[in-house]
């Protein structure tokens, strides 16, 4: 049995929440408190061998509690994972943009692929 611990820290106005058992972190989730009152729900993780076990949903629903009794009239967003969608679904939240994983290895030499100053950049 796991337990949700806070955890504070004074980095960019982020909150989080851990998931201990036996001394272990097995889990984390995080927000970011932004202006205008908004939320932006960030990071979540649960360890491989601990995942399907409602750790996600145990740290998701403290996080959503503590935005509900904290923050009222703030308005939440999150990006999220297709796996993570349903959950947002149930919650309330409606699906806008898909955002696509991409990754490269870092090279000394740099090399711009394209000069077009017509592409938006958005990273």
């Amino acid at each position: 049995m796991h337990t949700i611990t806070p955890f504070r820290t004074h980095a960019q106005g982020l909150e989080g929440w851990l998931a201990i058992e036996d001394g272990q972190t097995v889990g984390h989730i995080f927000m970011q408190l932004e202006p205008n009152r908004r939320i932006k729900f960030l990071d979540a993780w649960v360890h491989p061998e601990r995942r399907r076990e409602g750790i996600f949903r145990s740290l998701w629903e403290t996080r959503w509690g503590h935005v509900c009794t904290t923050y009222p009239d703030y308005t939440v967003y999150a990006w999220c994972l297709p796996e993570s969608l349903p959950l947002l679904i149930e919650k309330g939240f409606h699906a806008s943009d898909v955002c696509t994983y991409v990754e490269r290895p870092v090279t000394e030499s740099y090399s711009p692929s394209r000069t077009n100053t017509d592409i938006p950049i958005t990273c």
